[in-house]
């Protein structure tokens, strides 16, 4: 571990070498030390196999790919995040299990050791900082520093425009997947099915974000351990395992410049995030339990049953959305790397340039535009008369949405990095958020109330509750903890949830009753 620390510590220090004397270099982001809890950022094991995988690409044709490809050498810089924001979960990268075989080959760090390494890896960046300090004035590239609050501006927005997104898409997908005849009764899985695949794919992920510093220095690194590999024929750690460190060195590298970039924390927090919703799947549970989880085509009222039914149909709840989520979680890396030698890059210069400024503008107008359509709904003037269904299905969820979203951000970066083999930060937007959801159910199932409150209750509970609590981080936690933290972790979170929702549901379902909703849409 030590020598991966070198490896990245010393191929992160030195993209400053690869550019010209006297260049200028593109806005360095000025961002919080918190950044550093963004667990789904960290790294996990080495992507490809140094020992020769049929998935890794073979040194000539990488080189064709970069030729083909131009880079955008000198236009280098990095988003300067606050260390905290390494505690956000949805940037922890995954990977599937090794098999046996593999096992001597790949490094695996736990979850509890990557925090471990991140705190020493910034030690040492830190110190290395203190070196180059002291040493004589030489020519370096003059950089760019955009201020700490243009970088978290840029991220909240696209933390707000994601969420945004997210949200449409989990309604969306809920909507599609409810139909009579569906062998899944509870739509709420598919969302966190789909949202997983996408965490999966984009902690993946080597091209998105290819020219994190202007060039694909992952792709260099790629080419430098496989010619270590390849023709050191040294005894001891050279070979196979040199080129392992190496990769692993070049992939720490990217990982930690990845999790800086206000995008990549909007697509993995923002969008996976609330695309996935933890407090839903406890609901569903819940509903099994008591045999009130209605079926599309079995109307309003379900068959009564014995308790023993329902004690089976909420283990089929519970262990099809978090096998169904985990398997996703997989899926959508497995996806990244057999697609990668058609994924495209994202341009350096018009993320940096354009996008961001663009993100901000088109996130608050967003948000500005879900409170006027929930403030004036469209269809009160396209079907005159007719009952107002827009406020209810979306546009109330819309506006609580980048509340949830933003909620859970900074709850994960103060909190998520206090226990390593225990993430509170998500485990309490998860428990709250399920609390609340639960409080919303009740006062729209009590025989009393108007339809716009209704309308807003269901705002609460699909934009807020659904944003603030997230399955694919909750999963990708899972995979990373140990065995034993990661059962530990993972029951408590379904077993506290569980029973806020028998405290909170149980004592309305079980004493008079769930009412009808005043808002059915």
């Amino acid at each position: 571990m030590e020598l991966k620390l070198r490896q990245a510590g010393n191929y992160v220090t030195g993209r400053v070498a690869q550019s010209a004397p006297g260049e200028t270099l593109s806005p360095d982001y000025d961002a919080p030390e918190s950044f550093k809890n963004l667990h789904d950022a960290d790294e996990e094991t080495a992507r490809v196999d140094p020992a020769g995988s049929a998935r890794a690409e073979e040194p000539s044709s990488l080189r064709a790919r970069m030729q083909r490809r131009p880079s955008a050498k000198g236009n280098n810089s990095d988003y300067d995040i606050p260390d905290s924001f390494a505690n956000i979960p949805e940037l922890r990268e995954v990977m599937p299990i090794p098999s046996q075989d593999e096992r001597h080959t790949r490094i695996t760090p736990s979850y509890e050791e990557e925090r471990t390494l991140e705190r020493e890896y910034s030690s040492h960046q830190n110190a290395q900082r203190r070196v180059e300090e002291g040493e004589p004035e030489t020519e370096k590239p003059k950089i760019e520093e955009v201020s700490r609050l243009a970088t978290e501006i840029y991220t909240v927005s696209y933390l707000i425009l994601f969420a945004i997104l997210g949200t449409l898409a989990r309604l969306g997908l809920q909507a599609l997947t409810f139909y009579v005849g569906a062998p899944v009764s509870f739509s709420s899985v598919w969302p966190n099915f789909a949202g997983s695949l996408v965490m999966g794919f984009l902690a993946e992920d080597r091209m998105l974000f290819r020219f994190e510093w202007g060039m694909p220095t992952y792709e260099l690194e790629i080419l430098r351990a496989r010619d270590n590999g390849v023709d050191n024929n040294d005894t001891g750690d050279s070979g196979p395992k040199r080129a392992a460190v190496d990769l692993a060195a070049a992939k720490k590298a990217h990982m930690a410049t990845k999790k800086t970039i206000p995008l990549y924390i909007g697509l993995a927090t923002g969008f996976c995030g609330s695309f996935t919703s933890f407090s839903s799947f406890i609901r569903d549970i819940f509903l099994a339990l008591s045999n009130d989880l209605v079926a599309p085509d079995a109307g309003p009222t379900t068959t009564p049953r014995n308790g023993g039914y329902s004690f089976m149909a909420l283990l089929a709840v519970t262990i099809t959305t978090i096998s169904l989520s985990i398997s996703g979680l997989f899926i959508g890396a497995q996806l990244a790397l057999a697609l990668e030698p058609i994924t495209p890059s994202l341009p350096f210069t018009f993320t940096r340039k354009f996008l961001d400024k663009f993100a901000v503008v088109l996130a608050w107008g967003s948000w500005i535009g879900a409170v006027l359509l929930s403030a004036l709904p469209p269809d009160r003037f396209s079907n005159t008369g007719a009952a107002e269904t827009w406020r209810g299905r979306a546009t109330f969820a819309l506006v609580f949405a980048p509340l949830g979203c933003l909620a859970r951000f900074y709850a994960s970066l103060y909190l998520n990095g206090r226990l390593t083999s225990f993430p509170l930060g998500t485990f309490a937007v998860n428990i709250f958020g399920t609390a609340v959801l639960a409080m919303a159910w009740d006062l729209a199932h009590v025989p009393f109330g108007a339809v716009v409150g209704c309308q807003v209750l269901q705002g609460i509970e699909d934009g807020f509750c659904g944003c603030l609590t997230t399955v694919s981080t909750w999963v990708a936690e899972l995979t990373a903890l140990r065995r034993r933290h990661a059962y530990v972790y993972g029951g408590a979170s379904v077993a506290v949830a569980l029973a806020c929702m028998v405290v909170i549901m149980g004592s309305l379902r079980w004493t008079d009753g769930f009412s009808s909703l005043e808002c059915k849409h």
